[in-house]
């Protein structure tokens, strides 16, 4: 491909509900097309989270690169802002040389400050969220939800008072902002500055995809998934405050770890968590309704999306 077609053609984004086979259809369209890979998932950014993540092997990164995996330690808070940032700069480069930019992934968030940008909120402030942190020790959530209703009531209603999370979130960006999530959200940025052709693999049947997501989960565990997490928690710099260890299998392992729960509860809560997962991320697809959607179980899978792709001018 020229880079003339290059800046002419669209950027390809290959999402899906965990477990759907994402990586591996990547890899099959990587040995027919010249393509780069951008990682768009929330928890593969993150160093020394292999197993859990079910990020490609080194011998698969070493022969097809993906972009946007092994970029942030864990104890960093890696936001969709800078997933966007990030982003742009290797699709730009990729395009550049005349190569088709394949996003690959299921963060659904990250997908959308892609495509529609971000509202202009502030990045994190480590000061803001450690203070916020030690009240939410002395006090707990709900009294800083209590706080939050104060100053921002619209967040306070949808936001449940147990959720530290998104109680710290918008309790930083009124602290950093003077102003509420809201009001904050509609300091709209610019959207993707090149077209988007979005494939959504979707399994046909939930049932089999819910069998999936358990039976990778065991792999993961006979992999040495507790292992990693156990590595993880040995960390004086880390704790489930850490956005990274909130990953869904991670955080009930870690509880484990604590002696909150047995290892059996943890990997059973870990499969709910997936599945739950899954099921958002089905969600987001519906109403998103991509350009494209894809049994992920068809054998043809990959023949289906070579021949869109085709229909798209990326194919000779």
């Amino acid at each position: 491909m020229s880079r003339d077609s290059a800046r002419r053609a669209p950027v390809v984004c290959l999402m899906g509900p965990t477990a759907t086979g994402k990586t591996d259809l990547a890899l099959a369209l990587a040995e027919r097309l010249p393509v780069d890979i951008v990682s768009v998932d929330s928890a593969m950014v993150y160093r020394g989270m292999d197993v859990g993540t079910a990020k490609p092997s080194a011998g698969v990164l070493a022969r097809v690169p993906h972009r946007l995996i092994d970029v942030a330690d864990p104890a960093e808070a890696y936001s969709a802002a800078r997933f966007r940032s990030e982003a742009v700069r290797e699709i730009e480069s990729i395009r550049g040389r005349g190569r088709i930019a394949l996003l690959v992934g299921g963060t659904m968030l990250y997908f959308a400050a892609l495509q529609r940008g971000l509202s202009d909120l502030p990045p994190a402030d480590a000061g803001v969220r450690q203070a916020l942190a030690e009240a939410a020790e002395r006090e707990g959530w709900p009294a800083l939800h209590r706080r939050l209703a104060a100053s921002d009531p619209e967040s306070a209603q949808r936001i449940h008072p147990n959720d530290g999370q998104r109680i710290q979130r918008a309790l930083e960006i009124h602290a950093l902002t003077g102003r509420t999530r809201a009001q904050q959200y509609q300091r709209a940025r610019a959207p993707a500055p090149w077209p988007l052709l979005c494939v959504a693999l979707v399994p046909g049947e939930r049932d089999r995809l819910h069998r999936r997501i358990e039976e990778r989960f065991h792999a993961m565990m006979a992999a040495g998934f507790l292992e990693e997490v156990a590595g993880l928690h040995a960390r004086d710099d880390l704790s489930l405050q850490c956005p990274a260890l909130r990953a869904v299998g991670y955080r009930q392992l870690w509880q484990h770890l604590d002696g909150v729960c047995s290892r059996a509860q943890a990997v059973e809560r870990g499969i709910i968590a997936t599945r739950q997962l899954a099921k958002r991320q089905m969600t987001w697809l519906r109403r998103e309704a991509p350009d494209i959607v894809v049994d992920s179980e068809s054998r043809r899978r990959l023949n289906s999306v070579l021949n869109e792709l085709r229909r798209a001018g990326l194919m000779g």
